[in-house]
This record gives C-alpha cells, sequence and structure tokens, in this order.
C-alpha cells in the first residue's frame, strides 16, 4: 500500500449546491467549506467528498463518448422506488432504470447510480 483514500474531488459550477445534494442523498455533513471547495464526509479526519469550484465547466453528456463522464458513484439503497423519488426532489434526473440499478444526473450533469445489490 502506498497510502489510504482520502476523498474523491468533483468539479462542478456550484460547490455549495452540490455538497449539499450528496449531503442529502448519502447521509453526510459539512466537514469543510471554504466557498469554491467544499467536502462533506462522515467526520473532518475521513475519507469524503470533495466539490471544486470551476469557472469552465463542462458537463458530461453520458453515454457520449466525447463528452466522458469522468466519474460516478454507485450508491446501494434498500428500495430503488423510495431513493428514487428522494434523489428526484433534490434535483436529480432520472436518465436509465433497470431492474436492481438506476442511473440518473446530479444537478451538475454527473450520473450517479443507485443499486440494490
Amino acid at each position: 500500500m502506498i497510502g489510504r483514500w482520502h476523498g474523491l474531488v468533483i468539479d462542478c459550477p456550484d460547490p455549495d449546491e452540490l455538497a449539499t445534494f450528496y449531503a442529502e442523498l448519502l447521509g453526510m455533513i459539512r466537514v469543510q467549506d471554504d466557498g469554491d471547495w467544499v467536502v462533506i464526509g462522515d467526520a473532518a479526519d475521513r475519507p469524503g467528498l470533495a466539490f471544486q469550484g470551476t469557472d469552465d465547466y463542462r458537463p458530461p453528456r453520458w453515454p457520449d463518448p466525447l463528452y466522458p463522464k469522468h466519474m460516478h458513484l454507485d450508491v446501494r439503497v434498500d428500495d430503488l422506488d423510495e431513493a428514487e423519488r428522494k434523489v428526484l426532489a433534490l434535483g436529480a434526473v432520472r436518465q436509465y432504470r433497470h431492474e436492481t440499478c438506476r442511473v440518473y444526473l446530479d444537478p451538475a450533469g454527473h450520473p450517479f447510480c443507485l443499486i440494490t445489490q
């Protein structure tokens, strides 16, 4: 092992908006907020998700390979229908539905999946 995972950094146009979205989705808290750099996690000394403001942000156009997704999160849930209702209320946009996986776009256009297995 060379190191330990510290976090995932996601470029976006509005770090506050995207951090709020993912904090609600994942049950995390805001552990750092410097305006254009916001970090959420379960504690300040543990790995988290960081959102970095980018002036020239261009969202992915999944599944278009000319505009790659760069990253996505898989979020395990117990009930897809209930979870879908909640993420849509937070501002997600549904893209694809499957029996055990559903794909959405977050408010900045990043894809993420709700999964049951």
